[in-house]
């Protein structure tokens, strides 16, 4: 029977959420199904053999062919990239895995989590991808290039988020995202807030540049209009040593705004 134990259910939860924050920083959706079925049907289409994985992912949901109603059925439904098996008091090794070698599956990570009743030597993330119709043994996923056994092992057994785990993330949902020509604006729930911050940003910017031209003119008599035109031509991009110069030479306040319109001047 398939453990139910808060313990084991934990690392593939832990996997769905780590998932979701390199989506947000890819900018597109990875689709997590959890405890799903996995069946082989025989040609009449009724269930040979039916498994249950521990958490499924789909890198590319939205041009893959993924799972039924019920069940990812073998021949019809496209694999997972990476299925989850906790191993925390049994051993996919005797159970489960030359079944997902012999189906097709292409990356099976199996984690033996920490303070498993299982022997510590035991505890660690082994990954295994398909190759030539066998699977072998590799220290790294194929499905998230550059994260390695030990890493995807902290990330799914860690209580909170560390910096290190965190860096990998961010790392893995950047190369997605150069990939594919997304980013995380392209996320529709961090996009948005990212626009709003960079725009007040923006906007205290020119606040901050304004101030200093008031300043510099007011120390020189000129007057200024208040408050400054921040929207006028030049005034935006022009780098703070060039409008420190220009308010230093103008003659007035309007002299400075006719530079910002004609660089150089």
């Amino acid at each position: 029977m398939r453990e139910t134990s808060p313990y084991h259910e934990l690392p593939g939860q832990r996997l769905a959420t780590l998932a979701e924050r390199i989506s947000l920083v890819r900018g597109r959706s990875i689709q997590c199904f959890g405890a799903m079925s996995l069946m082989l049907p025989d040609a009449a289409g009724r269930a040979v053999r039916v498994m249950q994985a521990d958490q499924a992912l789909y890198l590319h949901p939205q041009r893959a062919n993924i799972v039924g109603p019920k069940a990812m059925v073998v021949g019809r439904n496209h694999f997972p990239d990476v299925v989850l098996e906790v191993d925390r008091a049994t051993d996919v090794r005797r159970h489960k895995l030359a079944l997902y070698e012999q189906w097709g599956f292409p990356e099976i990570s199996v984690d033996v989590p920490d303070e498993s009743p299982r022997p510590r030597n035991a505890w660690g993330t082994t990954i295994r991808v398909l190759a030539k119709g066998a699977y072998r043994e590799v220290r790294e996923s194929r499905a998230f290039p550059g994260w390695r056994d030990s890493e995807i092992h902290q990330a799914l057994n860690e209580v909170s988020l560390t910096a290190q785990t965190a860096a990998a993330l961010a790392r893995l949902g950047a190369m997605f995202g150069a990939r594919e020509g997304t980013g995380p604006e392209d996320d529709l729930l961090i996009g948005p807030m990212l626009r709003d911050a960079r725009a007040a940003a923006f906007a205290g910017e020119l606040a901050r540049r304004a101030e200093m031209v008031r300043r510099i003119l007011t120390v020189r008599h000129l007057q200024a209009a208040e408050p400054f035109p921040l929207g006028e031509d030049g005034f935006a991009d022009a780098a703070p040593t060039v409008l420190a110069d220009a308010a230093l030479h103008c003659a007035d306040a309007a002299d400075f705004l006719a530079r910002m319109r004609r660089p150089g001047a």
